[in-house]
């Protein structure tokens, strides 16, 4: 029978490192990881810890991990791509939402791209201003 602290040991090292990157921070860095769902143009694929090392593209879909014994995770994500290398997993996404459960995290992500949408509607309002702005001016310009 093994002592109870090389127990202990062995399944910390049966648990994967997970870092989740933004195009601009660091979304999550977290240990103790037991398992990971993602989902990519070939479909949902999970990682347990003793799993082969692989790379994968990500499409916006859900992401789902779970920390030791605890309830899942779950993570809206935009395209991206996914490396395992031994216990330490990378996730490199465009964007990530948390939430609490996918209720939660399906009005987070309706609130997200309503807010988007907008940014868009505003960003293409000023662009628009701009450019008559400078047909305008190059015109005057051109008269002169």
């Amino acid at each position: 029978m093994k002592p109870i602290s090389r127990l202990r040991q062995r399944n910390k090292k049966h648990k994967m490192k997970l870092k989740i990157l933004l195009p601009f921070r660091v979304f999550a860095d977290t240990d103790n990881v037991s398992s990971i769902v993602l989902e990519t143009s070939e479909g949902s694929y999970g990682l347990l810890p003793n799993r082969l090392d692989c790379v994968a593209a990500l499409i916006p879909g859900i992401f789902t991990y779970v920390i030791g014994a605890e309830s899942p995770r779950y993570l809206a994500v935009g395209a991206g791509v996914l490396i395992k290398a031994g216990a330490q997993v990378l996730v490199s996404v465009s964007n990530a939402i948390g939430g609490a459960d996918l209720g939660q995290l399906a009005a987070t992500v309706k609130k997200e791209l309503s807010k988007k949408e907008e940014d868009a509607g505003q960003v293409k309002s000023i662009t628009q201003k701009l450019e008559s702005g400078f047909i305008y001016t190059f015109d005057k310009f051109r008269k002169e």
